[in-house]
């Protein structure tokens, strides 16, 4: 049984360990979430924790085992050397290694927790195409506003103060009307940090006076009233975790020498809109903030475990060759940072490539690395349509044979529709006899021929565009609402449903069924309904529910 109490009275003046200050619980029932809890309350001197084992129970097995004689002179000494010997050395043995165990466990669960997080939010589908206007919100600097293309490009920034001090609203929402008009910015992405609410007004005012104004003369389009140009703008939250941790980085400096810092995290906010896996991999994955207590595990554990959700989930997606910057590219099977930079340096001097055997003039990029690297690697460039897919240079000859073999060429418009015919009549384990490979492979070239430049992150649902946003005083008990899950833990999920404080959608309430882990549930990233269950506004906490 693990026993916790208050170190001493006052120990704990802000209750951040409430529940722990008089605690107990079987050691095998111990969730991990809750022993991270405790040793971190334990590390702050805040808690006194130990094991309450059945000790006279114990004495007494040992001693029936040592003492064969109880009638013997020496009996008692006996006794009393079992007695000192357990409560010396065997009892804080039993409890360091006890506790140590357990620790071990919870570490490993923590740093499981924190990769599949990782591995989600990596994952979340890019924005692409459109032009966006990063906000980093701030009271008394200002919110720093930059504005990038469709590509990412850097376009344009400057600095507003809608908020206390300056109060200079007016100014702020003209100046961000004229950006949107000048650069057709149709998303605004507002960081989630320090003033991130009252800047998510501003957006949401922004947009109201850009459809309540000129936008009037657009006309009715599909998804609503539509603003200036023709497009309809809307707002969205993005997480700022890990973005003033880049700017302050070399590889910032390197992208944006003449830019302030905090501009830079401006840019990045912008950026990992459009693509969240092309910005996130170049921030330290411990400073991205989905973690389950991630500065008490184990760190050299934890940062092996990050960069292999990181490699492994860049690897899924795949790289284009002609525009990942040298953080992306670090991390394809085969190319670590010399090569990437080697690679880049390679482009910038040479302009793009124009073929995928192109990378093996690159300094320092030999045959074995290319075999490793060149699957993950496209060229959208190429005149070789199998350099656009993830089909590896060394099944181009089975995919040319497989196409022969369908009647199919590039050429044809309704190529994927005939492919997917004879796919459908074929017999696969003897197609895949007669081009000399195995039915995996056959499999992963028809999915590589049938969507080419295919994305797994499109899959995925789009983030929740938002027009206007909600406060506490406007939720009520029973409201059903669209969120987009911020982190999964333990006992729940939390959810960003558009007010200053994401709400809790526990365990219990993620179905009607029994659910073991939230994660056979719900993914950080996913976009969910919700029902408002319980608001607490003086806590500014939300009680969510998905059992609809």
């Amino acid at each position: 049984m693990v026993l916790v109490r208050l170190a001493k009275k006052g120990a704990d003046p802000g209750n951040k360990y409430e529940m722990y200050h008089e605690f107990r619980a079987p050691v095998a029932d111990l969730p991990p979430h809750q022993l991270l809890a405790i040793n971190r309350g334990e590390t702050e001197g805040v808690l006194k924790v130990s094991l309450d084992a059945p000790d006279d129970l114990i004495v007494g097995q040992i001693e029936n085992r040592v003492l064969t004689n109880p009638r013997s002179p020496f009996a008692a000494h006996v006794r009393a050397a079992v007695e000192d010997g357990y409560s010396r050395l065997i009892a804080p043995s039993i409890e360091r290694e006890t506790r140590g165990g357990l620790t071990e466990v919870s570490d490993d669960h923590a740093i499981h927790v924190f990769a599949t997080n990782l591995k989600a939010l990596l994952m979340q589908p890019p924005i692409r195409g459109k032009v966006v206007m990063g906000i980093d919100p701030g009271f008394r600097t200002g919110c720093k506003v930059a504005v990038v293309d469709g590509t990412g490009k850097y376009l344009a920034s400057f600095t507003i103060y809608p908020h206390e001090p300056q109060r200079e609203r007016q100014r702020s929402k003209d100046l961000l009307l004229a950006a949107v008009q000048r650069f057709g910015v149709e998303i605004l992405a507002v960081g989630n940090g320090t003033a991130s609410r009252e800047t998510e007004q501003l957006a949401a005012e922004v947009i109201g006076d850009w459809e309540g104004g000129e936008g009037r003369k657009g006309k009715e389009g599909k998804e609503g009233k539509e603003g200036k140009k023709g497009k309809r703008l809307a707002y969205v939250m993005v997480s700022e975790a890990g973005a003033s941790v880049y700017s302050a980085s070399g590889l910032a400096r390197d992208e944006f020498p003449d830019l302030d810092v905090s501009m830079r995290g401006a840019v990045s906010i912008a950026r990992r809109l459009q693509d969240p896996l092309a910005e996130l991999v170049k921030i330290d994955p411990k400073s991205i903030g989905v973690g389950l207590y991630q500065h008490d595990v184990d760190q050299k554990k934890l940062a092996g475990t990050l960069d292999a959700v990181v490699e492994d989930a860049v690897n899924a997606v795949g790289v284009d060759a002609n525009t990942a910057s040298p953080a992306l590219l670090k991390y394809v099977a085969g190319i670590g940072p010399k090569l990437a930079k080697n690679i880049v340096a390679w482009r910038d001097e040479n302009g793009p490539f124009q073929k995928r055997s192109d990378l093996l003039k690159v300094k320092g990029l030999g045959p074995k690395a290319y075999q490793q690297a060149a699957g993950f690697l496209r060229v959208p460039e190429s005149r070789n349509p199998l350099d656009r897919t993830t089909v590896h240079p060394e099944s181009y000859a089975v995919a040319e044979n497989l196409l022969s073999l369908a009647d199919l060429n590039w050429r044809m418009v309704d190529l994927s529709a005939r492919l997917r015919q004879f796919r459908s009549r074929s017999d696969l384990q003897a197609l895949a006899e007669l081009l000399d490979v195995g039915v995996p492979t056959l499999n992963d070239i028809f999915e590589a021929l049938l969507r080419p430049g295919r994305d797994p992150r499109d899959d995925l649902p789009a983030p929740v565009l938002r027009h206007d946003v909600l406060s506490l005083d406007d939720l009520s008990e029973g409201m059903v609402l669209t969120g987009t899950v911020r982190n999964v833990v333990d006992f729940g999920a939390f959810v960003d449903i558009g007010v200053k404080h994401d709400g809790l959608v526990h365990v219990s309430q993620m179905a009607d069924r029994y659910v073991r882990n939230p994660y056979e549930v719900v993914s950080v990233g996913d976009v969910v309904q919700v029902k408002v269950v319980k608001i607490d506004r003086e806590r500014g906490r939300i009680g969510l529910s998905m059992r609809m």
